[in-house]
């Protein structure tokens, strides 16, 4: 998996669960609505500075932009 889509996806489901809008985030880190949804559409690639600032907007870690997300769990065969 792309890591712009690992970021964008990590983004999109911390500024969420904050619940803050695509611009309210924007806000927080002085820059541009337009950006935050680049970012989160993994069409971006942040530098560490702009890391930093999403983890300090959304109050996270940077290193939980990070994650790949869990591999799925297999299921035990029946039978």
């Amino acid at each position: 998996m792309d890591i712009r889509k690992i970021i964008g996806d990590n983004t999109k489901r911390a500024r969420l669960r904050r619940g803050l809008t695509q611009e309210q985030l924007a806000e927080l880190m002085g820059l541009d609505r337009a950006y935050i949804s680049g970012l989160e559409q993994g069409r971006r690639n942040p530098t560490a500075v702009t890391l930093w600032r999403i983890a300090v907007a959304l109050e996270i870690r940077p290193a939980d932009l990070l994650k790949p997300p869990a591999a799925p769990r297999a299921r035990p065969r029946k039978g």
